[in-house]
């Protein structure tokens, strides 16, 4: 090996998470080939390999720095580009029925279907010099040393084609929720990581608009009457590119939203305030709807495991998988992305150690959703005196910013991954929400 400790590096799976890995790698690696089932290249449309992409997605706060960090110019592009952009914390936002006061919070929030998205970083990703894409390709296998305990590549073959070897000094799961990198560990003798599980049952209905006229949402970009335990139907209205909004109803424990347009028009009906419907009512559907289901919140704590294979790491989905709700999944992953670039420029990569690292990354927007998931009294899990204080200062917190938009902007900083939760756990807070929870009384009453 030459002064590089990673020479190639093979990339399993060509979604945010895959591309995002590519990038990083491609700052050391002589070559970086990534691996797609699918083939994408110049799409900007739904695919197979994201089920999910018909729906709303969030590109959270600290993801757009991340790419903005890794792409240069990326935002301004977007936006050049016709998606619109908007400051987090002047969103429309409902939780528990009630919207909280809008404040700037200096962050950006881009809204875009995922699929044009991803195509626009794949794009970047394509440019670079030595990034090769593979796609139309299934993955059959890992391929290892004599003694098993190196990883030396991947066995891949086009759709009835032969199959080939790709030989590397690094492989990158990023094959998201169907990972097999658990079964390709137990089948070289190595312990499967254990599983942490919230099982939510959502479904996510969702439509495409185009409005005549964008001024109907009154200079917002997006309209969440967030899903809580005390009003579980909600959904996600954002304007998208060309004029268009994309409206994903959200249902949670078992509730699922109908498809046909006349019960999807009317399920916009029964959410807790009547904004979503006064939009959709007055838009031309675009085209036919489509669901999507997730039963459960997928944590693997690869952390855990006391031996794992040289040459191999997991990133993104396939480490875990979050309750889309919160819009975690992407930005955890450029931010998973950093920690790979962090190992990688230090020399050969101790897995065990990545996943060290890994973890403090998961951990924070974990206890978030799954803190959040837990209200719900059929979500099974542990429900400790900590996380009925969280619970309740969090109910607090968000009454009180119905009345405080300060309140609101730290509250997305921390959801948006910027700030650490402790930011809400300050004397000041505390104070302000308070006070807030004391002035919103009477407009509860």
């Amino acid at each position: 090996m030459s002064e590089r400790d990673v020479e190639t590096a093979v990339v399993l799976g060509g979604g945010m998470a895959g591309l995002l890995a590519a990038r990083v790698l491609a700052e050391t690696a002589r070559e970086v080939v990534l691996v797609e089932r699918d083939v994408v290249a110049g799409g900007t449309g739904p695919r197979k390999g994201v089920p999910q992409g018909q729906h709303v997605h969030g590109l959270l706060a600290r993801g757009q720095q991340v790419l903005e960090e890794l792409f240069p110019g990326f935002t301004k592009e977007a936006v050049e580009a016709g998606i619109p952009t908007a400051d987090l914390g002047e969103l429309r936002w409902f939780f528990n029925g009630r919207r909280l006061s809008p404040e700037a919070t200096g962050l950006t929030c881009v809204s875009a279907t995922r699929p044009l998205l991803e195509s626009r970083v794949r794009a970047r990703v394509a440019a670079l010099d030595n990034v090769t894409f593979l796609e139309g390709h299934d993955i059959a296998g890992l391929t290892v040393d004599e003694d098993g305990g190196t990883v030396t590549g991947v066995r891949v073959h086009p759709a009835g084609g032969a199959e080939r070897r790709l030989t590397a000094d690094l492989v990158v799961d990023a094959t998201g929720r169907g990972s097999r990198t658990p079964v390709w560990l137990e089948e070289l003798g190595y312990g499967r990581p254990e599983e942490q599980r919230i099982g939510v049952d959502l479904t996510y209905t969702s439509r495409l608009f185009r409005l005549d006229d964008p001024s109907v949402l009154r200079g917002d970009m997006s309209i969440n009457p967030v899903s809580s335990p005390s009003h579980r139907r909600g959904a996600f209205l954002s304007l998208i590119e060309d004029d268009r909004v994309i409206v994903s109803l959200t249902g949670v424990t078992g509730d699922s939203a109908p498809v046909e347009l006349e019960a999807f028009l009317a399920w916009t009906g029964t959410l807790a305030v009547p904004d979503v419907r006064e939009v959709v009512e007055r838009a031309e559907p675009v085209c036919d709807g489509a669901v999507f289901r997730f039963p459960a919140s997928v944590r693997r704590r690869y952390d855990a495991l006391t031996r794992f294979p040289a040459g191999l790491v997991v990133l993104g989905d396939a480490a875990c998988s979050f309750n889309p709700v919160y819009g975690q999944g992407m930005t955890v992953a450029a931010l998973e992305a950093l920690v790979l670039r962090e190992h990688v420029a230090r020399g050969p990569v101790d897995a065990l150690a990545y996943f060290r690292d890994l973890a403090g990354v998961i951990e924070v927007p974990w206890q978030l959703s799954a803190g959040s998931d837990l209200g719900y009294p059929e979500v099974a899990g542990e429900r400790t005196a900590e996380w009925e204080r969280t619970g309740r200062f969090m109910a607090d917190l968000h009454t009180a910013a119905t009345v405080d938009g300060s309140l609101t902007a730290a509250f997305m900083r921390v959801a948006g991954l910027v700030d650490p939760p402790g930011a809400l756990t300050t004397p000041e807070v505390a104070a302000k929400v308070a006070e807030g929870v004391r002035r919103a009384a009477p407009a509860s009453a």
